[in-house]
């Protein structure tokens, strides 16, 4: 019976960890800058410290780390770091369980996001479920029968960069045609201030304070809530690309359930949600693929990949 257990969320900025029970129950925290640039041996040096400070004395069972970028669960190396210079191949299950000597998972970030939301929050219930977080990307974890997919090589479920529209692909601009480079927070952003230059007109410009440059999805939805017509028809097209997207999904996995959450949705959702459900039943093959599924938001906000570190170690789910 596994009492206590330790989650570890890496990030470019922070490291974050958590002593908590397998209910999700956090007891302890700790958070320190990553200091990424010092090299993956300072970084891991500075996690140690983290989970020795919320361990304390307690008995922990199993240590579950996420970290961003691709990942080998099935080895627990980091095969790439996106935001952690050095990391390349990093083996960060042996590094963790020198010092501890208990049983470690590593995890990518976006998996256990999913993992967490299944096990703690809004996915609780069903055995299929697609976990979608917009916000400065399109991050993805996909649970089929209870378990992670991960893939062969652990680099499965990354579905934000599938292809939606080939025709949107313009180096020039640094748009491709894929999900995230359409339906993430700074690509929405970034379309939305080419129209303004080209002559549109929002008050999102006013509440960027009058600077085209600033305006982002938080301007833009707050222009939205007041009824700002080329607000709402940027949300709306953004709606559509999530929609096409979450199609090719239900098309591909079928599942019960799709929870989303990321800060672009939290702030934005009303005005994509019509259109994004409007694509999905122009689009799919069947009603049977839309007509008992749901589409709701995360519950877990901030915590999301610490619930889904601590899900991990608690189930010890390398996923298939």
């Amino acid at each position: 019976m596994i009492e206590h257990v330790v989650g570890v969320d890496l990030g470019g900025t922070q490291i974050r960890a958590v002593l908590a029970d397998r209910k999700g129950t956090v007891i302890a925290r700790d958070q320190r800058m990553t200091e990424a640039d010092e090299g993956p041996a300072a970084v891991i040096a500075r996690v140690i410290d983290s989970i020795r400070t919320v361990t304390g004395d307690a008995n922990v069972a199993a240590i579950g780390i996420g970290a961003p970028g691709p990942i080998d669960p099935h080895r627990g190396i980091v095969l790439m770091g996106p935001n952690l210079p050095g990391w390349k191949h990093v083996d960060l299950r042996n590094a963790l369980y020198e010092p501890f000597g208990v049983p470690v998972f590593v995890g990518n970030d976006a998996n256990l996001a999913a993992l967490a939301e299944h096990r703690y929050g809004a996915g609780r219930g069903v055995d299929h479920m697609i976990y979608i977080t917009q916000s400065t990307g399109i991050g993805m974890g996909i649970i089929v029968d209870g378990h992670m997919l991960v893939g062969a090589q652990g680099l499965a479920a990354e579905a934000g960069h599938m292809t939606i529209d080939l025709s949107q692909d313009n180096p020039a601009q640094g748009v491709v045609g894929t999900l995230e480079g359409l339906a993430a927070g700074p690509d929405l952003a970034a379309r939305a201030q080419r129209r303004l230059r080209a002559g549109a007109q929002s008050l999102a410009v006013a509440l960027a304070g009058g600077n085209i440059d600033n305006v982002s999805p938080r301007e833009l939805g707050d222009a939205a809530a007041q009824g700002d017509a080329f607000a709402l028809a940027q949300f709306e097209e953004t709606g559509r690309y999530l929609g096409v997207g979450i199609t090719n999904l239900l098309h591909t996995f079928n599942p019960q359930r799709i929870v989303i959450g990321g800060s672009v949705w939290m702030h934005c959702r009303p005005y994509m949600e019509e259109s994004l459900w409007k694509t999905i039943r122009d689009r799919a093959q069947s009603q049977e693929y839309w007509q008992w599924l749901d589409i709701v938001t995360a519950e877990l906000g901030s915590d999301v990949g610490l619930l889904g570190a601590v899900a991990l170690a608690v189930t010890g789910d390398k996923g298939g």
